[in-house]
């Protein structure tokens, strides 16, 4: 079933959307080499708790974890543990925060250091991506749309890998909702969209193959060749003339110009008609 969500339940997925953002912004001041992805799990907890919410992802299907954080060749859906950053990786942070009845979902990825050239590339690219679907996010267009911007920018402009068997989704009362959102299609193709939809538009875009596969843990998706990934996501408000992000990367980007720890050469301004 899809949604058609009324201004004030918009304005309550805003704020939840927002407190992802916040949340992802406090990731950005603590992370540095040496640290491990289970600390950043912690911290988080703690900020989103401290706030009056609750994880979406802890306990999701079963989901043991606050945050999914991805290193590297790890597409999506990595757990924290005891791995400890270091110079050179990239680190995919994707979190969701309930209150008040409705769920924010967003994701960031961040380059730690010394990262090569092609991969902040690849970052810079997936980024810009998710703008791109954001902005097709309108009245009367279609799914396939969103789908067609994101592919035909990372895959045929820049012949990035397009990840199928993950996709976006809708997103409110239930972190996963109708309708799904690939990152690849056609125009003109796929459920028509109307003001009121809340999407999750999230491009999760590889270096090298599209392929992926699963670990034995039944989470964790790497990339079948171990190139990097990048993911990037907003929560989006379907409008008449352009679709709206609710979460926000400002923020996010602020921190990360403080954090001398943090490379931040792959920024990417969200165009005016995304906003």
């Amino acid at each position: 079933m899809i949604y058609i969500r009324s201004n004030e339940e918009i304005e309550i997925i805003r704020s939840s959307a927002l407190m992802v953002s916040a949340t992802l912004t406090e990731v950005a001041k603590f992370l540095k080499p040496g640290i491990t992805t289970l600390s950043i799990d912690k911290m988080a907890e703690t900020f989103i708790r401290d706030n009056g919410g609750i994880p979406s992802f802890k306990g999701y299907h079963g989901f043991p974890f606050s945050l999914c954080i991805s290193v590297n060749e790890v597409v999506v859906h990595g757990f924290p543990g005891a791995y400890e950053l270091k110079d050179g990786d990239i680190i995919s942070v994707d979190c969701g925060f309930y209150r008040d009845g409705y769920h924010g979902d967003s994701a960031y990825t961040f380059a730690i250091g010394n990262v090569k050239s092609e991969v902040l590339k690849l970052l810079k690219v997936t980024k810009e991506s998710v703008y791109r679907g954001v902005a097709q996010a309108m009245e009367n267009n279609r799914v396939g749309d969103i789908s067609f911007a994101v592919e035909n920018f990372t895959a045929k402009e820049n012949g990035y890998g397009v990840v199928r068997e993950l996709v976006g989704h809708g997103v409110g009362r239930q972190l996963h909702e109708d309708p799904q959102v690939p990152n690849f299609g056609k125009r003109g193709d796929g459920k028509k969209l109307r003001s009121g939809m809340v999407l999750a538009i999230e491009p999760m875009i590889n270096l090298g193959t599209k392929d992926v596969y699963t670990l034995k843990d039944g989470w964790t998706v790497v990339t079948k060749d171990g190139k990097a990934s990048a993911h990037f996501e907003h929560t989006t408000a379907v409008r008449k003339g352009n679709g709206e992000h609710l979460s926000s990367f400002a923020p996010i980007e602020a921190a990360e110009q403080v954090n001398s720890e943090l490379n931040v050469s792959y920024y990417v301004p969200a165009p005016a008609v995304a906003s």
